[in-house]
């Protein structure tokens, strides 16, 4: 897929309405805990700021009930982090003129924007008209624009509004992708087409449910297919391992029962652990001990153990191609954080070596980001579910009304 670019088009002079993911995790005092996704969205705004247009920003954050301003969801403080990051980039700062991302004082904001200037709505999320897609919702968006911009690959695969209501409605005037979008398209979907080999996909996570689809995508692609988190022991379980009080879904044995066929009648390698970090319970205060093979009742796995960690570092070392969606252990809580920070860093060796290196959005993304590893490899996504449906094979309704380069 070739997408028309931000870059290519004449802005100066041009609302740019610009769907950006500014759905970051805030601090309890109301400020921005973690600005990597605002810092991956900077590229695209500053073009549009130096080439004179006039920037209207439009986002979500968290998941408002729908029925209108809900303070502890506004946007404010993001428009300050904003504003900080662009420093002399925007010298106006970044206006903020409404609590409401389509009433009057919105509009008027956007008509008024001098070339150079840039705005933020409020949560799109405040008005029902987002999740929904409605078209009213969406004319009102739409009018604020000369042109369309996606640079919100995180939200790209959701039919909402400002995903494809917005620039449907503004056609025939130019839909174009910012360049965090067409980043994560190429590393994403484009170079995995033909990957260097050894091709190797990392999985974890809590759940198998979450990555059938890009299980089955994966199987007869990769070489090898490393899993772990607590997604392993359901399929460990399937293969008749004793896994103590480990999360598994039952309802999901008999789709992971057929993940592990189309392993076996494929040529990739699929790799379980073979040792587990254990607990009592989730928790800092529990009791920790390393079991090889099986887990016995009353211990749950909740990281993959040392012998694991080896064998998944020697293959992220020597791959060309890694992807790596999940993490492999509950690496929030210490100390079940080992495995996946080691793996993060083989991960940047490979990296180093010529290999590229590839991290689905989320739990792995900050993952990585504690392992001090992000800057290392080849591309760290910032959408979780965007990606994943990539990782399918699947197509994004978010890219499906730009225009083809």
């Amino acid at each position: 897929m070739s997408l028309k670019m931000i870059d290519q088009m004449d802005v100066k002079g041009q609302r740019v309405l610009m769907r950006v993911d500014f759905n970051v995790p805030m601090a309890p005092d109301g400020t921005v805990a973690d600005d990597f996704r605002i810092k991956a969205a900077l590229p695209s705004i500053k073009s549009v700021l130096a080439a004179g247009g006039r920037l209207v920003l439009m986002s979500h954050l968290g998941r408002p009930a729908g029925n209108g301003h809900e303070p502890h969801l506004c946007l404010a403080p993001i428009a300050r982090t904003l504003s900080g990051l662009l420093g002399s980039d925007a010298p106006g700062g970044v206006l903020f003129p409404s609590d409401d991302c389509v009433d009057a004082a919105a509009i008027a904001a956007a008509d008024g924007l001098g070339d150079g200037q840039v705005m933020l709505l409020e949560n799109l999320r405040f008005h029902a008209g987002e999740t929904s897609g409605d078209a009213d919702f969406a004319n009102k968006l739409a009018a604020m624009g000369d042109i369309y911009c996606n640079n919100a690959f995180g939200a790209s695969h959701r039919p909402h509004a400002s995903m494809y209501a917005v620039p449907m409605a503004m056609k025939p005037k130019p839909c174009v992708a910012g360049e965090l979008v067409a980043e994560e398209v190429t590393f994403l979907r484009e170079a995995l087409k033909e990957p260097a080999r050894p091709f190797v996909a990392i999985t974890g996570g809590a759940k198998v449910s979450d990555k059938i689809g890009a299980l089955k995508n994966l199987i007869g692609k990769v070489d090898t297919l490393l899993v772990g988190g607590a997604m392993a022991y359901t399929l460990l379980k399937v293969r008749g391992k004793n896994v103590g009080s480990s999360l598994v879904e039952n309802d999901k044995l008999t789709e992971a029962e057929e993940i592990i066929h189309l392993v076996d009648s494929s040529a990739t390698d699929l790799v379980l652990p073979v040792d587990h970090v254990c607990g009592r319970e989730l928790s800092h205060e529990s009791p920790v001990r390393v079991f090889d093979g099986e887990i016995p009742d009353g211990w749950m796995g909740l990281d993959i153990g040392p012998m694991t960690t080896a064998r998944y570092t020697d293959v992220v070392r020597h791959a060309k191609v890694v992807v790596w969606n999940g993490p492999l252990g509950a690496f929030e809580t210490r100390p079940f954080d080992v495995g996946s920070r080691q793996v993060a860093v083989a991960m940047a060796a490979c990296t180093s070596n010529g290999g590229v290196t590839v991290v689905g959005g989320g739990d792995t993304a900050s993952a990585v980001e504690l392992a001090g590893v992000t800057d290392r490899l080849s591309h760290v996504s910032t959408g979780g579910g965007a990606s994943l449906k990539l990782l399918e094979g699947e197509d994004l309704i978010g890219l499906q009304p730009l225009d083809q380069g």
